[in-house]
């Protein structure tokens, strides 16, 4: 039998959703959409949650439009967020053969860190097919109820 949830008061879910170009401004803006959206939420610009955030959509979005990008076709951004309990970002492309892999980069390598600041920013983080095309790479932050 489950255990009801202890909670003060209702827990709200917010999500948003919007696609961008697969391009280097469309990375930027996707990072800058979501801390404009985290804000709205009461995350504000600078905090620890809004930085980390940032960092991971730069990352995810740079890898979409970098690697994952299919002329003519957009990328995705979507957040949840549950306050004090969740955050989840997602970035799609419609690039489904090409899968994100953190590995120790060699010493003159001048990229493939950045997945690895993600493994160390977000308490897990994922990639998987994304229905009908492409793939959806998903990072999640435990936030402590």
């Amino acid at each position: 039998m489950a255990t009801p949830l202890t909670r003060k008061g209702p827990v709200t879910v917010r999500m948003f959703a919007q696609r961008f170009s697969s391009t280097p401004r469309g990375a930027r803006l996707a990072r800058r959409l979501a801390l404009h959206q985290l804000d709205e939420w009461g995350v504000p610009y600078g905090s620890g949650l809004s930085d980390t955030a940032g960092t991971v959509v730069a990352e995810f979005a740079a890898n979409a439009v970098t690697h994952g990008r299919v002329p003519g076709r957009d990328c995705e951004l979507a957040l949840l967020y549950v306050p004090r309990i969740l955050l989840r970002i997602d970035v799609s492309d419609t690039r489904g053969e090409r899968w994100p892999a953190a590995g120790e980069p060699g010493p003159l390598d001048e990229g493939g860190r950045g997945l690895l600041l993600v493994e160390a920013l977000v308490s897990r983080w994922e990639a998987f097919d994304r229905v009908p095309v492409g793939k959806t790479v998903r990072a999640e932050l435990d936030l402590g109820a």
